[in-house]
């Protein structure tokens, strides 16, 4: 990449991802995902959009050191089937940075969620021809964003790359998603196409 060119942002919806990756039976390691954003992808700028409640400073802590930046929306508790619930909806938040705040500032955005609400954003970016990848953390991502499927990228076929594990790997994931350090067979390139064959349980 040239001095002059602009690097490649991220824009995360962090509830989608999570509970995506969850329904998974694995959980994602952050920092292995925003190194391998950065190092697959010259993702500079990370934005992870996160509900904000009181009692999660130290998680809030642990993803900031991980090299993302957070961008907090208030929650709302609520009772559902007499269990406290919170809810923390940063949609709108995520495509005001990445359609105003941060536009003129990427050269291309990588949209992580599965989300329907989303569709509008990808066509203006990809229309703008400001977009990359959408990165849905499984195959059960909205299929109103089934028109995009040669940008998708599904994360579950990355759980060996990116699963969270108690002990480490014994190589440096500091070289996560660089060519020869164990980004086989260039897997992120493989998941980008959707296999149109398998489209049960697609949500809304």
């Amino acid at each position: 990449m040239s001095k002059s060119a602009k690097p490649n942002y991220a824009f995360i919806d962090s509830q989608n991802l999570n509970l995506g990756i969850k329904s998974q039976g694995w959980t994602l390691d952050f920092r292995k995902f925003r190194l391998y954003l950065k190092n697959k992808y010259n993702v500079t700028h990370a934005y992870l959009f996160i509900g904000m409640v009181p009692n999660n400073q130290s998680l809030y802590t642990t993803l900031q050191e991980a090299g993302f930046t957070l961008i907090f929306k208030p929650t709302i508790r609520y009772f559902d089937n007499g269990k406290e619930a919170v809810k923390g909806n940063v949609d709108a938040e995520l495509v005001l940075y990445a359609a105003a705040i941060e536009f003129n500032h990427y050269d291309k955005a990588i949209i992580v969620s599965g989300d329907g609400d989303f569709h509008c954003l990808v066509r203006f970016l990809v229309e703008r021809n400001k977009f990359l990848h959408l990165m849905a953390p499984n195959q059960h991502f909205s299929k109103l964003l089934r028109e995009f499927s040669k940008y998708v990228i599904v994360l579950g076929v990355l759980r060996e790359t990116l699963e969270y594990k108690k002990r480490r790997d014994r190589r440096s994931v500091e070289t996560l998603g660089l060519p020869g350090h164990g980004d086989t067979s260039n897997i992120a390139r493989k998941g980008s196409k959707v296999n149109k064959r398998k489209r049960g349980g697609e949500r809304k």
